[in-house]
């Protein structure tokens, strides 16, 4: 039997990491209509952690990080994970989740930028297109707010999310380790742990007390919360960390512009949410960001073991 392309192998991986956190749009809007958000990221990320260390402990893999490997990991971990996950759980609570996710998605304009003034990363004329979609993209969603004075606290936490998120990307290309990715992924998220539970402890006090109804919740909040943990928090994030291994960070978050379409699709199927025109026109010019990156280039074509540039 012939083996799979490693090309192919990426952009199913990038496809299946787009759909993980595209539904966890709305898999964490309905769970945070039970827990509270410190609670909530402090659960998630506890549970993601155990669940990669558990793994990578049946896997062989070593979890031990040396010490030079301790500071871009928590540092990585800190913006992409923690700063990320705990801004966009506020920002979901003060602004229409479908118009998060767009705002979010401006991650990979911030992360081709910074690539290419930090880590020198070149723009061929592929990124150069998605670069132009994604930020006509920002424009025709972000323009019509700002001039009408509808800009929310909530769509300026989820735009600092994209931002935090972009700052650790170059932080691990910047300062790579060589622990596996399961490993990194499931330290990461333990460090977001502990700043969360830090947060609920401080913030959400009464949980201790009072505790969470967990025999009243029902169905739709069990398949959010298992969603949330299991498929957008252990298994992408295992994902992330190995295609920022082999592909340029640019042409990885790029990619993941389909995150937009998919989160706001779910929004309105699962939360009932309707989007306005310019988010339809945003949404249909991230899309295009991500295709003008994912699709294969002659040369890509011409050798199926090329990495997707």
């Amino acid at each position: 039997m012939p083996a799979i392309p490693r090309r192919w192998l990426d952009q199913l991986a990038i496809i299946a990491l787009a759909f993980f956190w595209g539904l966890n749009w709305p898999a964490v809007r309905i769970a945070l209509f039970e827990f509270p958000p410190w609670t909530f990221r402090a659960l998630g990320m506890t549970a993601g952690a155990l669940f990669l260390f558990c793994v990578a402990k049946l896997c062989g893999h070593r979890l031990r990080l040396s010490r030079s490997e301790l500071f871009p990991v928590f540092v990585a971990g800190f913006l992409t994970i923690t700063a990320f996950n705990l801004l966009l759980a506020f920002a979901q609570l003060n602004a229409p989740t479908s118009r998060a996710v767009i705002v979010t998605f401006t991650l990979p304009i911030w992360t081709v930028i910074l690539a290419r003034i930090l880590l020198g990363e070149r723009l061929n004329k592929r990124r150069w297109l998605g670069l132009g979609f994604g930020i006509a993209g920002l424009l025709s969603l972000g323009w019509p707010l700002i001039m009408a004075g509808t800009f929310s606290f909530g769509l300026f936490l989820a735009l600092l999310a994209g931002i935090s998120w972009a700052l650790g990307t170059i932080v691990i290309k910047w300062l790579p380790v060589t622990a596996p990715p399961m490993s990194i992924a499931g330290w990461q998220l333990a460090g977001g742990a502990f700043v969360s539970t830090i947060g609920m402890l401080v913030y959400e006090p009464w949980i201790l007390t009072e505790g969470l109804r967990w025999s009243e919740f029902k169905a739709e909040i069990w398949v959010a919360l298992t969603h949330h943990i299991v498929f957008s928090q252990a298994l992408a994030y295992l994902i992330w960390y190995q295609l920022l291994a082999r592909l340029p960070a640019g042409t990885v978050s790029l990619s993941t512009l389909m995150v937009p379409a998919i989160g706001v699709v779910s929004s309105v199927i699962f939360l009932g949410e309707t989007p306005s025109l310019p988010d339809f026109i945003g949404l249909g010019l991230m899309t295009a960001a991500a295709g003008a990156v994912m699709l294969p280039s002659r040369r890509s074509m011409a050798s199926p073991n090329a990495p997707a540039t």
